[in-house]
């Protein structure tokens, strides 16, 4: 995650970018929990940055459904 802001909001892209898994498991991810929930800002969705870094250490760490 060195190339992205470590504070702030990632949009859907951004986080495909990082977590190598499809739009629409994703979406099930968030859906059912495995995946942090997203943020709505206006009409735009949003993860917090801080929420993606956290689950890919714990992807790393292997602590992670």
């Amino acid at each position: 995650m060195a190339n992205e802001a470590i504070h702030g909001f990632l949009r859907l892209p951004q986080v495909l970018r990082l977590v190598p898994v499809g739009k629409s498991c994703w979406w099930r991810g968030c859906q059912t929990g495995r995946f942090p929930k997203p943020v709505k800002l206006g009409r735009c969705t949003m993860w917090r940055a801080e929420d993606i870094r956290t689950l890919i250490e714990q992807i790393e760490k292997g602590e992670h459904q």
